[in-house]
């Protein structure tokens, strides 16, 4: 079996002027693997993507694809594909021209652009569209064929850059499964650019996490929603309840608030400064089991979210932990915590994040 990656990022750099907008990212991503690149606005995702299209020359470090240096080869170069956040389609142009713009563009011949172009209407659900214009399309379906247009080059890695960001919610989650489906029918390589941490948890293979222009983390979406390795990532992979304190004798000295038990931290000493991290859906408001901590606290705040309610909770002052609490069928909203209300609350020890 062959390990060579689809694409290759070797010790990547991206300066401008005195600043870098990428520096020093190795990353691999394996064939057929749908993989994003995940952070906030400025942190070098769509650099990354863009020097990996050949739009944008890195300073240092190499590009590869499938085991070749393509550091130096124009766009056209490269077997990728890329789909913009803006679709870019040709309004003059029906759907059926769009989609076959590079083929005709590389001189294939009329049958087999037919067969292709058929091939891709079928597969991004548009059979019988094949005329209309694009400005007579819904946002998704314009995503479809741009999606099309792309994939009819049958490129060895496509790009895509916050293709999804210009739908509304509900369209764009409905968008977030096809898209998946349609990445695992073809079997191409996707390397897929978002600030949204659901969309990157809801799609990918693999994601890697930047923040000013490195990776901090890069795993599955489970690795690092449940194992954060920073607070950059704890804090920015959903929401995280992050309080700053010392670990001494198997527990957590909260600069505001008291010591919370947390076992030994294999390699962590006395005196280290840490930050201790509970997400709030591992929190329990009741039930609770042998061997956990419960603790005591005021309601402030309860927020109704539908299939959700959060409350938030004072456990000291200045210190104020965030609770979700999923609304069963066997809930009843006169059951509900309000503010000002005494509560206990505990989570697992394993549940519990140290970070130094």
């Amino acid at each position: 079996m062959d390990a060579t990656p689809a694409v290759r990022l070797d010790g990547v750099s991206k300066q401008y002027a005195d600043s870098y907008a990428v520096r020093d990212v190795n990353l691999d991503i394996a064939a057929g693997q749908f993989f994003s690149l995940l952070g906030p606005s400025g942190c070098g995702k769509t650099t990354s993507l863009r020097m990996i299209g050949g739009f944008t020359d890195p300073t240092e470090g190499a590009v590869l694809l499938g085991g070749e240096d393509v550091t130096a080869l124009p766009p056209n170069k490269r077997n990728v594909n890329t789909v913009f956040q803006s679709y870019a389609l040709f309004d003059h142009l029906s759907i059926a021209d769009n989609i076959a713009f590079g083929l005709k563009r590389k001189g294939v011949d009329r049958a087999e652009i037919r067969r292709r172009v058929g091939e891709m209407l079928e597969l991004v659900q548009l059979s019988g569209q094949a005329r209309r214009r694009p400005r007579t399309l819904s946002g998704g379906q314009r995503q479809r064929v741009a999606l099309a247009r792309a994939l009819v080059n049958r490129p060895a890695v496509l790009l895509l850059d916050e293709p999804l960001a210009a739908l509304d919610l509900k369209l764009r989650r409905q968008m977030q499964v096809e898209l998946k489906q349609i990445q695992r029918e073809v079997g191409i390589t996707f390397v897929f650019v978002t600030h949204d941490q659901d969309e990157a948890l809801t799609m990918s293979d693999r994601v890697a996490v930047m923040n000013e222009g490195r990776v901090e983390q890069c795993g599955t979406p489970e690795d690092v929603y449940e194992h954060p390795t920073s607070r950059f990532v704890a804090s920015f992979m959903g929401t995280s309840n992050l309080m700053a304190g010392t670990y001494r004798d198997g527990a957590v000295v909260l600069d505001q608030g008291p010591a919370l038990p947390v076992g030994q931290r294999d390699g962590m000493s006395d005196g280290t400064t840490v930050s201790m991290s509970v997400r709030p859906e591992k929190i329990w408001l009741s039930d609770f089991e042998p061997g956990m901590e419960v603790l005591r606290g005021v309601i402030r705040e309860t927020v109704y979210s539908g299939p959700t309610t959060t409350y938030l909770i004072e456990l000291a002052p200045g210190v104020t932990l965030s609770v979700l609490e999923q609304n069963t069928a066997r809930a009843r909203m006169e059951d509900r915590w309000i503010g000002g209300e005494t509560v206990e609350f505990g989570w697992r020890p394993e549940h519990c994040l140290v970070l130094s």
